[in-house]
């Protein structure tokens, strides 16, 4: 492994694919300035705006995916603040770490057409991102864009569903640890909608609660605040649905936040008003939700083993349960326990073992589902 700006992964590469060469970090050049139309050549699910020519967004897990013909691919990016993983035709074939403005080019490739998929590992809610698109070695050609997959799946929450820390070697973090074995690419959602053969929106915040934070922390926003947005670093900001997001499967996992942490001398809470205050924000949400996206869409209410309470696990069960009595049967209840978990990621949070488990677990709850897609 070669460690300068971007930390280079060179792994073998499926098919007739030879290894890629050098992969390297070229100063921008003039990929940027003419990188134009880029949505007609990349195919992409996550929520992104379009400036000038590039697409901006924040959330983790956004990806991006393109085809092209030739023996090298350039990936055009303005990105200090996140790390990525770049495969090609299904296999890593570098991850950028912390790359900046760039356009980093994987060249040495066996002639003839190729996939390239980009997909942000990383979460920094305080940055914007842009992406410039894909750009041809010289002889070759980016080709139309991929098919957007029939199956979408929505994840909503918080670093459960982030991936906080999942690479982690120990407990013990500093922040700029948590930021490097961050990766969204091998959390729970990812895996599971790339099992299903499903594209996907990571739309999870850590550190936020449905109505209160980690700890009390920021009082006067909580995950709703920011759930609307395409960059969420903007307050105002909301993303633009371009028509082709209509996802038949949203699972939630907000409350961990709510509950983990005692309520601090000053806060606005008692126990009693913090889980009416939940119920009531979260049975809004979910009518959100539901208006927006209809009556056929399932949404799962998930919940997950706390050590110091079961008051997440109840009552989230509870608001399924008068969402179901009042008529909406596609509002399920899922819940995974810690059995078989090691929580080895940063602060105790599930490792990237952990992670596949709770895949598992969920691919297994999907089936049961009354989904048609």
């Amino acid at each position: 492994m070669r460690t300068v700006r971007v930390t280079v992964v060179l792994a073998a590469l499926a098919g007739s694919l030879a290894l890629p060469g050098v992969a390297s970090a070229a100063p921008a050049h003039s990929s940027w300035a003419t990188a134009s139309g880029v949505l007609a050549k990349v195919h992409t699910a996550g929520r992104v705006k379009p400036g000038g020519d590039s697409l901006r967004y924040s959330w983790p897990g956004v990806y991006f995916e393109g085809r092209f013909r030739g023996t090298g691919v350039g990936i055009v990016l303005d990105d200090s603040d996140n790390d990525y993983d770049v495969e090609v035709d299904g296999a890593t074939a570098a991850t950028l770490v912390t790359p900046g403005r760039t356009t980093y080019w994987v060249n040495g490739l066996t002639r003839g057409v190729h996939r390239v998929r980009l997909v942000k590992r990383t979460e920094s809610p305080w940055a914007t991102s842009a992406f410039g698109g894909f750009v041809a070695a010289p002889g070759g050609a980016i080709l139309g864009r991929p098919a957007a997959r029939h199956r979408q799946i929505e994840f909503i929450g918080d670093s459960y569903t982030v991936g906080y820390g999942n690479r982690s070697d120990s407990r013990d973090c500093t922040a700029d640890k948590v930021a490097r074995t961050t990766d969204a690419n091998l959390s729970f959602g990812a895996l599971t909608a790339r099992r299903l053969n499903a594209d996907y929106q990571i739309n999870a915040f850590s550190g936020r609660g449905m109505v209160r934070n980690y700890n009390g922390s920021d009082p006067g926003t909580d995950y709703r605040t920011y759930y609307d947005r395409a960059l969420l670093n903007v307050d105002g900001d909301v993303w633009q649905n371009p028509g082709t997001w209509h996802p038949q499967l949203v699972v939630i996992g907000l409350g961990i936040n709510d509950f983990s942490t005692a309520i601090n001398p000053g806060e606005q809470w008692t126990p009693d008003t913090l889980v009416a205050a939940y119920r009531t924000a979260y049975q809004g949400f979910l009518d959100k939700l539901r208006a927006r996206y209809g009556p056929r869409t399932t949404i799962v209410v998930s919940a997950t083993y706390m050590s110091n309470t079961t008051v997440f696990a109840q009552t989230a069960q509870q608001i399924v349960q008068e969402r179901n009595s009042a008529g909406d049967d596609r509002i399920r209840y899922w819940y995974y326990s810690e059995s078989g978990l090691d929580y080895l990621g940063c602060h105790w949070h599930p490792s990237v073992h952990d992670h596949r488990i709770i895949a598992d677990r969920l691919g297994e709850f999907i089936n049961t589902l009354p989904l048609r897609w």
